[in-house]
């Protein structure tokens, strides 16, 4: 039975209970996904067993989010504080940590030691590499936390897609200038994802190291010290990666080049979706307005939201960043996207389609009302 948190009040008793609280473990299932196919692939000696993972992502978690539906549930505001000192949940997303090394590092050993076609090559690098993208929202849950950890744990996690500036940039970059023009990681609307990751990944990297660069000499340390978070992620990141060379060969540097590119896409997919359009408005003095609920894209499927941490509950993120992903809520009246995450990518990747959704989405909601003046738009 699931735990019941109980708030005792004068008024009477407020009592809740997580109906996913041990659902939250396929979180870390789901991650051995490549280590599963791996062990498929040597069992029956089909080597299309090495798909699976890719299959699961973008064919059957979009399947099981439109079998299955939404959960609009939200903690009651009493209860989060008990929610947020119940160690469970945050035990959870430490033990999938090691899981994003073992699935690279077992990818890296199949690739490096069967005989493949150039093709199943392709796909495993895909494969592993959004995998490892998904080690990124690991790091954001972990990096957006107050316990120094749980931040190391962000920057050790980091180090598995070598996208160790994100722990400087998302922080420090992207929750203060969010669904703002200035803001690389939000995708103006007539933007495809193709045009946004151009945009958005190098000049997130730059940010990123702007920022290190700007607050390593306000604490009296040089940007080449020990104490530089970027740079921390990325040493461990060329000694996994260097290792894998060392041990399996040169066949690992187009194989990890083509991971890091696809984990880094993931991440721009995620981001491409979560603020695509959305403007807030810049104030007379020139500040803009406080981020606010309808400033993001969410999501409330079960499935997809249970094995990326609450990420879809996007707009409460925002409102509360160091809040923990089990107490995150839905708020009425917010973009709503019609699918989970999973299938968002995919509707994505086809640009035509995604803007006719979209864009007409976009331009219904409430706060904006067909005035483009209120949405971020790509420039003509």
């Amino acid at each position: 039975m699931a735990r019941e948190y109980i708030h005792h009040h004068q008024d009477g008793d407020i009592t809740y209970s997580d109906r996913k609280r041990y659902l939250w473990a396929l979180s870390i299932v789901l991650h051995t996904m490549p280590m599963a196919a791996v062990a498929l692939y040597f069992h029956l000696d089909q080597v299309w067993m090495l798909t699976l993972p890719l299959i699961l992502s973008y064919v059957i978690i979009p399947m099981i989010d439109y079998v299955i539906g939404e959960d609009k549930n939200s903690p009651p505001e009493a209860i989060v504080s008990q929610l947020e000192d119940d160690t469970y949940y945050r035990w959870l997303t430490i033990a999938v940590v090691p899981v994003h090394f073992m699935a690279l590092i077992t990818i890296a050993w199949v690739v490096g030691t069967e005989s493949l076609s150039a093709s199943m090559m392709l796909a495993l690098a895909i494969m592993a590499g959004g995998y490892s993208g998904m080690s990124i929202n690991t790091a954001h849950e972990l990096g957006h936390k107050n316990t120094g950890l749980e931040k190391m744990l962000a920057k050790i996690t980091l180090a598995v897609p070598a996208y160790g500036h994100f722990y400087v940039e998302h922080n420090r970059g992207h929750h203060l200038w969010v669904a703002t023009p200035e803001d690389p990681s939000s995708a103006r609307m007539g933007e495809s994802i193709y045009t946004f990751a151009l945009r958005e990944i190098p000049t997130s990297v730059i940010r990123g190291f702007t920022l290190e660069k700007k607050r390593l000499p306000r604490e009296g340390k040089s940007f080449w010290s020990t104490d530089n978070s970027i740079l921390q992620s990325y040493t461990l990141s060329a000694l996994l990666q260097g290792s894998l060379i060392y041990l399996f060969g040169w066949v690992m540097l187009p194989f990890l080049t083509l991971h890091n590119i696809s984990a880094w896409f993931i991440l721009t997919s995620a981001n491409y979706i979560e603020h695509y359009g959305l403007k807030r408005e810049k104030l007379a003095n020139g500040r803009y307005e406080k981020c606010q609920p309808h400033h993001s894209w969410n999501a409330n499927f079960i499935f997809s939201n249970i094995i990326l941490f609450h990420l879809q509950r996007h707009s409460d993120h925002h409102a509360n960043p160091t809040r923990r992903y089990q107490s995150l809520r839905n708020f009425d009246q917010i973009p709503q996207m019609p699918i989970g995450y999973h299938g968002m990518y995919m509707l994505a990747y086809c640009p035509p389609l995604w803007f006719r959704v979209m864009d007409k989405k976009l331009l219904s909601l409430p706060h904006i009302n067909g005035d483009l003046n209120k949405v971020n738009q790509q420039a003509s």
